[in-house]
């Protein structure tokens, strides 16, 4: 495949170094994508960075989609899964665990010192541990 680098605009060189760095090649598209995902710490459904790039950018959904699953596959984002229907990309690659509000879908960040755990059980013979994410779920709380 062509390196599609050369048709990046200058000012997103940093972005598109970042990808390779991930051994991501940088089309306009995907640096596009990166450039949402990154410019802060923050959640993102695919639907919401596809809203994102409506400006006029003529990203498909599917570039989206594709983008996102090679994102997390090469450890630029993380993948959170909340629930079977629904995927949340997190931009923040640290340790961490999470809040997932049932309610309004917000994903809220939880240090890993904040949850304890005494121990872990082994893993099955074959495999080894590859890290400990904990979604905690939870609910507005109604008032009587």
């Amino acid at each position: 495949m062509a390196d599609l680098s050369s048709t990046i605009p200058e000012g997103d060189a940093r972005t598109a170094k970042l990808l390779r760095a991930h051994g991501i090649t940088p089309t306009a598209q995907r640096v596009e994508i990166a450039k949402i995902l990154l410019r802060e710490a923050k959640h993102f459904s695919a639907e919401q960075v596809l809203e994102e790039l409506l400006g006029g950018r003529g990203v498909s959904k599917a570039t989206v989609y594709n983008s996102l699953k090679l994102f997390a596959e090469r450890g630029l984002i993380r993948q959170v899964n909340v629930h079977s229907e629904s995927l949340i990309y997190d931009s923040n690659t640290r340790p961490h665990h999470h809040f997932y509000n049932i309610d309004s879908g917000e994903l809220i960040d939880i240090e890993p010192g904040a949850v304890k755990l005494d121990s872990l059980p082994s893993a099955p013979d074959g495999t080894v541990a590859e890290g400990v994410e904990i979604v905690i779920k939870v609910r507005n709380a109604r008032g009587d």
